[in-house]
């Protein structure tokens, strides 16, 4: 597949799991790539291992709940590379409770990074790439948009994304910019390892219930989805903006 040699990528939460995935996919593809985490030591294994491949980044410290760091480490990407393409929403946490139990504070957390760290890197990117003339944003939803217990407050913000990505294609098209959205399903991470923690129950076992109600019959992993965002910033998806792409193992 690859990208065009000039290309200038930001993949946002991209320290570990799906984003460092995506930053190493991307890298591979032949673009140049801003990894970015709240603290910049946190890039150092995703920025050594797309050098050790002969890939070319930058790790940049940017906490997405920050308007002026979302807004300095959009610049200093261009300044690093000259441009920028393609942006990479990944960025999350979570604060998981029961909704009677959960506190305003978990709630506000999880909104603003997600939906809020979202609407922030897109607007400072679009600065670049409005004038560009092209671009590709890539949203992280989730399968929880659906509704899931014990995650109002994750469930709301990936069901937000959506509809902020459904908008912003229809918005951005005429400047020649897609906005398409990614929502995966059980995918093996850190993350969701410190989940089984939560919920008492081992990792491993975990992913077990996990595979038995998928068809597919395994639990996704973090290459499952970059190649996907891989996909929507390659030239093949051109024609395609304003859909989420549940990448789940089959509809359960």
């Amino acid at each position: 597949m690859g990208l065009a040699a000039d290309t200038v990528a930001v993949v946002t939460g991209a320290g570990r799991g799906i984003g460092a995935a995506t930053a190493e996919r991307l890298a591979l593809e032949g673009a140049a790539v801003a990894v970015v985490e709240r603290i910049e030591a946190d890039t150092a294994a995703t920025v050594s291992s797309i050098r050790a491949a002969g890939g070319r980044c930058v790790g940049i410290g940017c906490d997405v709940e920050d308007t002026g760091q979302v807004e300095a480490a959009i610049d200093r990407t261009v300044e690093e590379f000259g441009r920028l393409d393609v942006l990479v929403n990944n960025a999350g946490v979570t604060r998981d409770n029961l909704f009677f139990m959960m506190s305003d504070e978990d709630w506000d957390t999880v909104i603003d990074v997600h939906l809020h760290g979202a609407l922030r890197t897109a607007r400072a990117a679009l600065r670049h790439m409005v004038r560009q003339g092209s671009g590709r944003i890539v949203n992280l939803s989730s399968v929880a948009a659906r509704g899931n217990p014990g995650q109002a407050n994750y469930a709301t913000a990936k069901a937000a994304v959506q509809g902020l990505t459904r908008t912003l294609a229809v918005e951005l098209g005429p400047y020649g910019i897609t906005v398409n959205a990614v929502a995966p399903g059980f995918i093996a991470t850190a993350m969701t390892d410190d989940t089984a923690r939560r919920l008492g129950t081992d990792p491993v076992r975990l992913r077990e219930q996990v595979a038995s109600r998928v068809p597919l019959r395994r639990v996704g992993s973090p290459s499952d989805i970059a190649g996907v965002v891989a996909f929507l910033a390659g030239a093949d998806a051109a024609y395609l903006t304003g859909q989420t792409i549940y990448v789940d193992g089959g509809p359960q």
